[in-house]
C-alpha cells in the first residue's frame, strides 16, 4: 500500500522527515526513489565541491603569502587556518573525499592561480603553471611557503 509523500519541491525537510520516516519502518515500497538517487549523487557533488572551493581559498592565500610576503596580514593567517581546519573536518566527516585531494588540488589550482593575480594586481605570469605545493603541504599546519625568488627574464 502506497502511503502519500510530500513533494520535496513543496516542503524539503518535510519531504526528507517522510523519507526517513519510511525508511526507519521498512516501507521501500513508498519511497521517492529516483528523488532520493538524486538527493544522494548531489550530496557527493555538493561534498567535492565543498572540498575544491576550501582547496581554492587555501591555495590562493598561499600564493599571495609566497609573492607577497611583504604584504601579509593577519586576515591572510587566519584564512589559511581556516581553511585548513575546515577542510581536515570535512576529510574526518567524508574520509573517501582524501583519495581525491591531489585530483582536486590540480583541478582547484588554476582559478587559486587568477584569483591571487586579480587580488594581488600581479601579472598571471607570476604564479607558476603548476602548484608549488603538494596536498600534503597545503594541509600541513606547520607548512607556510617561503618568499618566492625573483625570476631572471632571461630564464
Amino acid at each position: 500500500m502506497m502511503h502519500a509523500t510530500h513533494n520535496s519541491e513543496s516542503d524539503y525537510l518535510q519531504w526528507l522527515q517522510t523519507q526517513v520516516n519510511h525508511l526507519r519502518a521498512g516501507r521501500l515500497d513508498c519511497l521517492d526513489r529516483e528523488q532520493l538517487v538524486e538527493e544522494l549523487e548531489g550530496m557527493s557533488r555538493s561534498e567535492r565541491r565543498q572540498l575544491r572551493n576550501r582547496l581554492v581559498v587555501l591555495m590562493m592565500h598561499l600564493l599571495k603569502l609566497r609573492h607577497q610576503p611583504d604584504k601579509q596580514s593577519r586576515s591572510w593567517t587566519v584564512t589559511i587556518i581556516t581553511q585548513r581546519t575546515d577542510i581536515k573536518l570535512l576529510l574526518r566527516e567524508s574520509p573517501s573525499l582524501k583519495p581525491s585531494l591531489p585530483e582536486a588540488l590540480a583541478a582547484s589550482y588554476p582559478r587559486a592561480r587568477q584569483e591571487a593575480a586579480d587580488e594581488t594586481g600581479l601579472p598571471l605570469s607570476t604564479f607558476p603553471d603548476q602548484p608549488p605545493f603538494t596536498w600534503e603541504q597545503v594541509l600541513d599546519e606547520d607548512y607556510w611557503p617561503e618568499p618566492a625568488r625573483c625570476r631572471d627574464p632571461a630564464d
